[in-house]
C-alpha cells in the first residue's frame, strides 16, 4: 500500500472580504487571493469565503465559487429561493462575468475563442483535463489588452461563455500561455513570475432575483 499524500494545508489568508454589494436578499463581494470559497474537510482548511460570512450573515450560501487563488467579485445568496434563483441564472447562462489574467509570454492574436471540452481528472485530482468523450463544453473568448515585457506576459480581458471549474486555468495552458502563478496547469517559469495566481474576477453582470433588475459590478484588478 502506497503512503497517503500529506493534505494541502492553506497558507493563512490575513486579509478581508469586502462587501461591494448588500441588501436584505444578496451580498456581493470582492474575494482576496489566497481563501477559499468553502471550508475544506482537513480541520485547518476551515477559514474560507462562507466560513468568515456566516458569522454575520448566518442564511449564506454560495451560488458559485472562485477558485483560492483567484480574487473579485461573487454572488452570496441570502436565503434558500435567491441561491436558486441565481443558480439558474448561472445554468442558464444569464449572468455575464468577465475576468483579467496575466498570460506567459506575448499571445500572436488580438483576441479569440478557446473552445475545449473539459472533465474531471480522476488519476490526479484536483486538475481537470481536456477530454473530447467525457468533457462538458467549456467555451472562453479572450482579448489581448497589453503586452509586457517585465514580466514576459500578456494583460489578458477573458469572457467565459461557461462555467468549468478551473476553465480559464486549463484553457490558457492548452493554448501556450499559462496563467501567471498557476501551480496546476502552467509551466514552472510561468508560475514563479507572480507571487499568487494572475486571475481576477472584475465584472459581473444578473439580473436582480427579486426586483428583476439588471445588477453590475465591478471591482477594480489589483494586478
Amino acid at each position: 500500500m502506497q503512503p497517503q499524500a500529506e493534505p494541502f494545508i492553506v497558507p493563512l489568508c490575513t486579509e478581508q472580504i469586502e462587501i461591494v454589494y448588500q441588501d436584505e436578499h444578496l451580498l456581493l463581494i470582492n474575494k482576496p487571493t489566497g481563501l477559499l470559497s468553502l471550508s475544506g474537510k482537513h480541520p485547518l482548511n476551515k477559514d474560507s469565503v462562507h466560513w468568515r460570512l456566516v458569522q454575520d450573515f448566518p442564511t449564506a450560501t454560495l451560488a458559485h465559487r472562485l477558485d483560492f487563488g483567484t480574487s473579485g467579485l461573487m454572488i452570496v445568496a441570502l436565503n434558500k429561493a435567491v441561491n436558486a434563483h441565481i443558480t439558474r441564472q448561472f445554468q442558464q447562462r444569464s449572468v455575464a462575468k468577465r475576468y483579467i489574467a496575466l498570460l506567459h509570454g506575448h499571445l500572436a492574436e488580438a483576441s479569440g475563442e478557446i473552445d475545449l471540452p473539459i472533465a474531471k481528472n480522476r488519476l490526479n485530482f484536483p486538475r481537470q483535463k481536456i477530454c473530447y468523450d467525457t468533457g462538458k463544453p467549456a467555451q472562453s473568448h479572450y482579448r489581448v489588452l497589453e503586452h509586457l515585457e517585465n514580466p514576459f506576459a500578456t494583460r489578458v480581458l477573458f469572457t467565459p461563455a461557461t462555467g468549468r471549474t478551473h476553465q480559464l486555468r486549463i484553457h490558457s495552458s492548452e493554448i501556450g500561455h499559462g496563467i501567471l502563478g498557476c501551480d496546476l496547469y502552467s509551466s514552472d517559469e510561468a508560475f514563479s513570475l507572480a507571487p499568487r495566481l494572475m486571475l481576477h474576477a472584475e465584472r459581473i453582470e444578473f439580473d436582480h432575483p427579486v426586483s428583476g433588475e439588471r445588477l453590475e459590478s465591478y471591482c477594480p484588478c489589483p494586478f
